[in-house]
């Protein structure tokens, strides 16, 4: 195997990691100003990649909404509909969905998280309540006035 490295030094050496493949080809299409075709997106990531290996990480892509395509004479056009993070979040919310316990998931996804994360993640809440009128410590609704229990109204 070392030596068809050497004798061929366009071979890939490594294998990439999960989600390196759809990573990079979602970054591809956000460089293209229009929908572009699968050649295109292969010829991008520097042709190594076999032309159904590009079909086949769009077409996942799709299934996941992460891209679009519309057809354009015998083939189609692609062209992304979430960015990078989306689709990492996209990843993260689909093994949340897949996981019966999600309190224990997201609490031990929190308490790992280095003090730098959790920081970015509180500033994250409270902007969203603050743009929602949501309390991110207990789900009420902070803007009518009431602790969201049932019956209660404001006199």
């Amino acid at each position: 195997m070392a030596q068809r490295d050497r004798e061929d030094p366009h071979r890939p050496s490594r294998r990439r990691g999960q989600g390196e493949l759809e990573s990079q080809v979602l970054g591809a299409l956000r460089e293209a100003e229009a929908p572009v075709t699968a050649a295109w997106v292969q010829e991008r990531l520097g042709g190594d990649l076999a032309y159904t290996t590009v079909v086949t990480i769009l077409t996942r892509l799709l299934a996941k909404n992460a891209v679009a395509r519309e057809r354009r004479g015998r083939s189609f056009v692609w062209r992304p509909t979430a960015d990078v993070a989306g689709l990492a979040a996209l990843k993260m919310r689909r093994l949340l969905d897949g996981e019966s316990d999600r309190e224990a998931v997201l609490a031990s996804f929190v308490t790992a998280l280095p003090p730098d994360d959790e920081q970015v993640l509180r500033a994250l809440l409270e902007a969203a309540q603050a743009t929602d009128g949501t309390d991110v410590t207990d789900g009420t609704d902070v803007t009518d006035g009431t602790d969201g229990a049932p019956g209660d109204t404001e006199d």
